[in-house]
């Protein structure tokens, strides 16, 4: 390589990238060290140049913009968050998903739901509210190995992040999904070890259908809802079913908690807004409401 070229970055180890280039080339780069200076890190799913220096070694020389960024995991450019829920053994927790479908909105990452274990449980009453507000919506069962194969097509072409808590079949839907991944990511862990020094670890695969999927292990919902805090003000747009009826309010600066005149609250009432989902909305209120204005400052600056 001699000239300047443009690729992703598919994982970080240890100072080193893994680059793929649009020719299929994967590269093996560091990172200039402007970068230190700058206080600026290449994260995984960057669009970067490279370019060789003058050992031949080769080297991430620029970051291109990002439309989006999680800090922990750190991701850059997502299309999709996949947020995986089982139905049962755990069962699901209903704030901590809306919460993380708010991150995802927040972030400007359209969130897709997968239900797995639908064998162990009913998944209308749930699939119901989240398919009603507008979320492409996925149940899996373990004994029909189909009811996965449709979640491919939602991965087509698109850059997508797997989350779910230990238990909730996230692997295994991974797995059943792309079989291949099974192996590398034996692979990976051989090499790699486990542990503590490996939690940060994030890699992007390419799918065969086009697209990539992001592995993250070692991450929980409370990892993003930590790092991607959202103030009060902006909440209600991270609801979907409210945006018909947040225009509406008789007063201007309206919660959408608790006033007269609301028309979130009629929409509540009239039955086009699930209580469960306001009841999450109205806790994620609650705790807005207790962040300070120091402590966004200090967010902002991170």
């Amino acid at each position: 390589m001699t000239k300047q070229q443009q690729g992703r970055i598919l994982t970080s180890l240890g100072g080193f990238y893994e680059v793929a280039l649009p020719s299929g080339e994967r590269l093996e780069c560091r990172a200039k060290g402007k970068f230190r200076k700058d206080q600026q890190k290449p994260l995984v799913g960057d669009l970067v140049t490279v370019e060789e220096n003058e050992q031949g070694l080769s080297m991430v020389s620029a970051i291109l913009p990002r439309k989006n960024q999680l800090i922990r995991p750190p991701l850059a450019n997502l299309d999709q968050l996949v947020l995986v829920t089982s139905l049962a053994d755990p069962a699901p927790n209903r704030l901590v998903l809306d919460q993380l479908i708010a991150v995802a909105e927040h972030q400007s990452i359209a969130p897709v739901i997968v239900f797995t274990k639908a064998d162990l449980a009913d998944p209308e009453p749930i699939f119901s509210v989240y398919q009603k507000a507008g979320f492409p919506t996925f149940a899996v069962r373990e004994d029909q190995p189909d009811t996965a194969q449709p979640i491919r097509e939602m991965l087509k072409d698109k850059i997508s992040a797997f989350t779910g808590n230990t238990g909730v079949g996230k692997s295994t839907l991974l797995n059943r999904l792309y079989p291949q991944f099974q192996l590398d990511t034996g692979e990976i862990s051989k090499k790699l070890g486990r542990g503590r020094h490996t939690t940060r670890q994030v890699m992007l695969y390419a799918l065969p259908e086009g697209g990539y999927a992001a592995d993250t292990p070692g991450f929980s919902a409370m990892d993003f809802l930590r790092y991607v805090p959202i103030r009060k003000e902006e909440l209600a747009d991270c609801f979907r079913e409210f945006a018909p009826y947040v225009n509406d309010c008789k007063f201007t600066g309206c919660s959408h908690t608790v006033e007269k005149g609301c028309a979130v609250l009629a929409a509540l009432e009239a039955g086009e807004i699930a209580p469960s989902r306001h009841e999450s909305y109205c806790e994620l209120y609650r705790q807005a409401q207790q962040i300070k204005d120091w402590q966004w400052k200090e967010e902002e600056n991170r």
